[in-house]
């Protein structure tokens, strides 16, 4: 194997190549065990990129049904969560977010028991109303002489949902919402934790393999100990490489032997990727927001053209794999005008790919494209 090779499985594994299946939105997120979503639209459309038929009005519907969830989980930070993991996934994940977060406490002045307090105000006021926007809860704290600051809130809420107190609720009057958990998802009996960190790695390596150790502890913000064991526990449903300088774990239902003689006992991995493909991936998708090292998909020579210092990652043009330019949209009403810029000449066919990429991007949004601007 060899980085392409790399790239080419992760096409597979994260269910962007249309030959890895279909799937309902919300089973396309439970294979991927969390989808970053800090940009909510963005993050709609990973879910629609690794779909056929979806569209993002019926993964908003699932979303406010409580199919699917918005969290802040993992690292933290914002992702989508199947309803059906948000319990073990929290469980696992929130012994290592609350240390990092009381780092805060001292910097607000708080101390914790407040925030015992201030989960219960919140609780207290959906009793009103099942669903309730940051602008209501606001009002709940003010009201109970707790918070009168937007910054504070929004650390609040974070505390809140780690907790397990509040999640996301149905978008209203285009609005997003909170909802309290337990009365979206019921709470089932909890996994023990060895079985928590088994069932997330084997998540993991399936969905985004081939993956590294490192690329495992950073998506998941375990320790490396934690990692370590998680992997440990599933590493027979997987094959080990070493690739250059990194040894990657590989599902073996994505290998096979018949590239080598069978005395061999050696695997190689199916290499049927030579038809030429484009995909828009959104800002911060799985493809390259999931792993530490992401060279395999993007040489180092491109990442000052497609993400920040200060960690902002837009929306990129993948060809074959590999990161080859980025793209934008501009909403006008019903319509919207999609750019997207190469970082080198590329062939008449890939561009012609990139447009046919574009207008089914306005499918998913039910927008008609105004403007296609390549180069």
């Amino acid at each position: 194997m060899n980085l392409q090779d790399i790239s080419n499985v992760r096409l597979k594994t994260q269910r962007i190549d249309p030959r890895a299946g279909v799937a309902e939105a919300q089973d396309i997120v439970a294979w991927m065990g969390a989808i970053q979503a800090q940009d909510y639209a963005m993050a709609c459309w990973a879910i629609g990129l690794r779909g056929q038929g979806l569209t993002e009005r019926s993964i908003q519907n699932a979303i406010d049904q409580g199919e699917i969830l918005r969290t802040h989980v993992l690292r933290p930070t914002w992702h989508f969560v199947a309803a059906s993991d948000i319990w073990w996934m929290l469980e696992l994940s929130a012994p290592q977010l609350v240390p990092q977060m009381k780092s805060r406490l001292k910097q607000f002045g708080i101390i914790l028991e407040d925030y015992l307090r201030i989960n219960q105000v919140m609780e207290k006021a959906f009793l009103k109303a099942p669903h309730l926007d940051r602008a209501a809860l606001l009002f709940a704290l003010k009201d109970a002489g707790i918070c009168s600051d937007r910054e504070y809130l929004s650390h609040f809420l974070l505390w809140a949902e780690v907790a397990g107190i509040i999640c996301s609720g149905a978008h209203q009057n285009n609005k997003a919402t909170y909802a309290l958990l337990e009365e979206r998802v019921p709470r089932p009996a909890p996994l023990k934790r060895e079985e928590a960190l088994a069932k997330l790695a084997h998540r993991y390596f399936t969905s985004h393999g081939p993956a590294t150790l490192l690329d495992f502890k950073w998506w998941s913000g375990l320790s490396l100990t934690d990692s370590k064991k998680g992997l440990e526990m599933i590493k027979s449903d997987f094959v080990v490489e070493e690739i250059g300088s990194g040894v990657y774990w590989i599902p073996e239902s994505f290998c096979q032997e018949s590239f080598y003689p069978e005395s061999s006992g050696a695997k190689r991995l199916t290499r049927d990727y030579d038809q030429p493909a484009v995909y828009l991936l959104p800002a911060f998708d799985e493809f390259l927001i999931s792993y530490k090292d992401r060279t395999a998909s993007f040489p180092l020579e491109h990442h000052a053209h497609a993400f920040t210092n200060n960690g902002i990652f837009y929306p990129v043009v993948l060809v074959n794999g590999q990161v080859k330019g980025v793209w934008k949209r501009t909403l006008k009403g019903s319509k919207f005008r999609f750019e997207a810029r190469f970082f080198s000449s590329v062939n008449p066919e890939v561009l012609e790919l990139t447009e046919i990429a574009a207008v089914n991007f306005g499918i998913f949004l039910d927008k008609e494209i105004e403007v296609i601007k390549i180069g």
